[in-house]
This record gives C-alpha cells, structure tokens and sequence, in this order.
C-alpha cells in the first residue's frame, strides 16, 4: 500500500491523514499543539510512526505549517506560532523520522490541495485564499506549489488595499508594522472593526453577517464595502497572476453572498475586456492544508 501522510501544525491543533492513491483518507487524528519546540517535534514525530505501525507501511510526510522556510537562513519565518521562528524544522523532524520530509506553508498547502482534487481540480493557475483570523495566500501551478525565491509567492495579505478611498487612507495598523494591508480589511477582526468605526457597536463578523441576513442596513453596509475590498484585492491577483480558478477558505469564505458579489465588482478593475477567472469556496474547507500537506510528495492521483 502506498501512503501518504499530511501533517497540518496549527498554532493550537495538531491534524496528521494518510491518503491512498486515489486521495482517500485512510485514517484522521488530531492532537493539541504544544508550545514548546522540542516537544512539537517530538509529537509530530510520535504521530507518524503510530500511523505508520497502524499500516505496517512506511509513508512518505508533507507538513503544512504557518510561517515559512526562509531560503536564506533556512530557518523558520513569519510564522504566528512563535516556538517555531528561528528553527530549523525541517531538519530536525527529518533526523527524528530519518527520513526527507516536505514543508509548505499552510495557504501553499491549502491552494494544492484544491488545485489536485477539490474546488479548482484540473486547472493551471489556482490561486488560494484564507481569509480568516488574518489573510493568506498560496499559488499552485501545474498541480505543483509555487514558493518564489523569497519563500513568500502569494502573500497578497501584506500588500496594501488598491485603489483605496479616502476614508480608507491611511488604513488600521497591522502588525506587521506598516498600515492598510489588505489584511488589516478583509480578515474576520477587520470587518469587525470597520463596523465598529461604522456603527460604534463590537460585534464578531459572525453577528455581522447575521444582522445583515436579517436586513439590517448598517451591517448589509458593512458587508458591501467587504466585499468590494475583497474584488479590489483579488482584482490585483488577477491582474499580475491571471488564474484559472481562485478559491477561498477561512471563515470569512463561508459567506456565499462573495461569490456572485465579487466576481461583479472586480471587472471594472481589471485590466482586460473581459474576466473568465472563477472565484469558489474550498471543496474541502478546513481539511485543505493537510490534504495539500499530503500531496508535496506525489500529487498525481
């Protein structure tokens, strides 16, 4: 039997599959995350070698993380798991398994994913999008990951919001230190904040949306300049990247209002006559990043 192991490292759950040849998930496990590096590893580690003795099969393992491999140091960067910066993940955990591993990071695994068997199957260019707690992106070419030189292609969170209007200028302080990342709007914090700044009341994005199912007009409002930010920001993708499919997961994606809202609100910002891009949800929804992490290997099904 041929076996592949994902492994999605969370900032609070740890989720490991093994996949057969057709995608099919043979068994699922999830364990809390520990906050501490050594014993991340030495989890991650223990998780592997159980499923494998399950199977009686050595398989080959693919890790979804946040943050990444900086190609200068070789060490972890930009993750939110901050146990993880400055380590040399992939390193330890294949001396611990003796054996190569394969890392990405979690929006690069998301987009694989969905590009190999779910929303975006088949197509060239997928572009995919968390947008959640904060705002990712992953790029898969060819059903293959594109990392880019720097370790960072896709990373459309941190650009700043196009075209923006005046009272979105100079934009909510991000934490990366500068102000009016596309982040800083289009995460489930950000829309709170703009309703916050709109109506002066604290609700979740959840609520949000719930008043504006309801008909209340300053959250139908709120949901509009969402959405219209949202086709600025993809409007840019488009532009530089031209994708086939793009797909959304996170939290912010479940709102199906996005998909016959946006794809008409990016027109007039891109640059061509007209759009064929199709904008999707997740076919596989939280269960992306591992299923992609299963795929670094050999995603031919």
């Amino acid at each position: 039997m041929s076996l592949r192991i994902g492994i999605d490292l969370g900032g609070t759950k740890i989720e490991i599959i093994a996949l057969d040849n057709q995608g099919k998930i043979l068994t699922r496990e999830r364990v809390s995350t520990p906050k501490d590096y050594t014993a991340t590893i030495q989890t991650l580690t223990d998780l592997v070698l159980r499923i494998e003795q399950r199977f009686n099969t050595q398989g080959t393992v693919g890790l979804s993380m946040p943050g990444a491999l900086s190609p200068a140091t070789g060490l972890i960067k930009n993750a939110n798991s901050v146990w993880l910066i400055g380590q040399p993940l992939d390193r330890d955990l294949s001396a611990a398994l003796q054996r190569p591993v394969k890392l990405s990071n979690d929006a690069n695994c998301f987009a694989l994913s969905e590009a190999v068997d779910g929303a975006a199957a088949g197509a060239s260019v997928v572009f995919g999008v968390i947008i959640g707690t904060g705002t990712g992106g992953g790029i898969a070419i060819n059903q293959q990951v594109l990392n880019g030189v720097n370790a960072i292609a896709g990373e459309w969170g941190h650009n700043p919001l196009p075209w923006p209007q005046a009272e979105e200028l100079p934009g909510p302080a991000c934490y990366c230190g500068k102000h009016g990342c596309i982040e800083t709007f289009l995460s489930g914090p950000g829309m709170a904040r703009d309703y916050q700044a709109a109506s002066g009341q604290t609700l979740s994005s959840p609520e949000i949306v719930a008043l504006a199912e309801a008909g209340d007009s300053a959250a139908q409002a709120c949901l509009s300049r969402y959405a219209d930010r949202l086709a600025r920001g993809l409007a840019t993708i488009i532009n530089v990247l031209d994708p086939d499919v793009i797909v959304l997961g996170g939290g912010m994606s479940n709102l199906t209002y996005l998909y016959t809202q946006v794809p008409r609100l990016w027109k007039p910002y891109v640059f061509s006559d007209q759009v064929d891009t199709v904008l999707k949800p997740a076919k596989f929804g939280d269960s992306s990043g591992v299923r992609g992490a299963a795929w670094l290997w050999d995603n031919n099904l």
